[in-house]
C-alpha cells in the first residue's frame, strides 16, 4: 500500500504546485467554449460538458507527469555519471554521492528534483542511514523506472560484495543509452505530433469556414432534439479519434 501512495509522489507533488496549471485551466475553458459554440450554439450546453473538462484537466496533467519522469531521469543519468567519475578519481562511493550534489548544483541548480534528492542522501549519510535505502525511496516517490532498477541493482552489488564502480558504471551507460534512444524517438515522430495536434483543430476549422461562407448551412444541427443527438455523436467519435491519435504518437522505450 505504501508503494501505491509514494509511487510518482515527487512528479505529481510537482505537478500539483506547477506553473503551467493555470495555463491547462484556461485552455480547458476556451475548449469547453469552442465546443460548446461548435456543437451546440448553446451557453446551456455547458454544465453537460464540464466532464470533458475534468477530462482534458487529467490528460494535461498526464502529460506534465510524463514530462517530469522524463526530466528527472536524464537529471539522475547526470547524477549517476558523476558518481561514475567520482569513483575513477579514487572516491568512496558515500564521497561519490557527496560530490555529485555539487556537481549537479552547478549544472541543474540546488532547487532542482535530483539536487534535492542528493542533498536528502547526503544529509541521510551524515546521520548514519544506509545509502541503498535512501536511493530505493527516491525510486518509489520518483516514479522512474530507471532509479528503480538502479537503485536494486546498487543495492544487491553493495549487499554481495560486488565492484560498485563497475556497476554504477554499466547502470549509468544502460540508462543513458535508454534515454538517447528515447529521445531519438522523440525527434523522428515530432513531425507526427506536429500533425497530429494540427488534425485536433482541423474539424472546427471546416466547421468554421462553412459557416462563415454558408450561414444558415448548420442551423437544422441546433436547438432540436435530433440535431442534438447527431452532434453528440460527433462530438464523442471526435473525443475517441483524438484520443486515439494521441496513444498512437505517444511511443515509449
Amino acid at each position: 500500500m505504501e508503494n501505491l501512495k509514494l509511487r510518482g509522489f515527487i512528479c505529481k507533488n510537482k505537478e500539483s504546485a506547477g506553473k503551467g496549471s493555470w495555463k491547462d485551466r484556461l485552455s480547458g475553458t476556451g475548449i469547453l467554449i469552442g465546443i460548446s459554440f461548435f456543437f451546440y450554439r448553446s451557453i446551456w450546453s455547458l454544465p453537460f460538458l464540464i466532464p470533458i473538462y475534468f477530462l482534458y484537466q487529467r490528460e494535461a496533467q498526464k502529460d506534465h507527469m510524463q514530462e517530469c519522469y522524463r526530466e528527472t531521469a536524464v537529471q539522475f543519468k547526470d547524477a549517476i555519471l558523476a558518481v561514475s567519475a567520482n569513483q575513477k578519481a579514487g572516491y568512496s562511493v558515500e564521497n561519490s554521492f557527496k560530490q555529485s550534489y555539487e556537481d549537479m548544483a552547478l549544472l541543474y541548480g540546488r532547487e532542482s528534483i535530483i539536487c534535492r534528492e542528493l542533498y536528502a542522501m547526503v544529509s541521510g549519510m551524515e546521520n548514519n542511514r544506509v545509502l541503498e535505502t535512501m536511493m530505493y525511496d527516491f525510486g518509489k516517490r520518483s516514479g522512474v523506472t530507471e532509479i528503480m532498477e538502479f537503485a536494486q541493482v546498487f543495492a544487491a552489488a553493495k549487499r554481495n560484495g560486488g565492484n560498485l564502480t563497475e556497476v554504477i558504471e554499466r547502470s549509468a551507460a544502460i540508462i543513458e543509452e535508454k534515454i538517447e534512444t528515447e529521445k531519438e524517438i522523440q525527434i523522428l515522430i515530432s513531425a507526427k505530433k506536429l500533425e497530429q495536434k494540427i488534425m485536433n483543430v482541423v474539424p472546427f476549422g471546416i466547421l468554421l469556414y462553412i459557416s462563415v461562407t454558408s450561414k444558415g448551412f448548420f442551423d437544422v444541427l441546433y436547438h432540436n432534439p435530433i440535431g442534438v443527438a447527431v452532434m453528440t455523436v460527433c462530438l464523442t467519435v471526435y473525443i475517441w479519434a483524438v484520443s486515439l491519435s494521441k496513444k498512437i504518437v505517444n511511443i515509449e522505450v
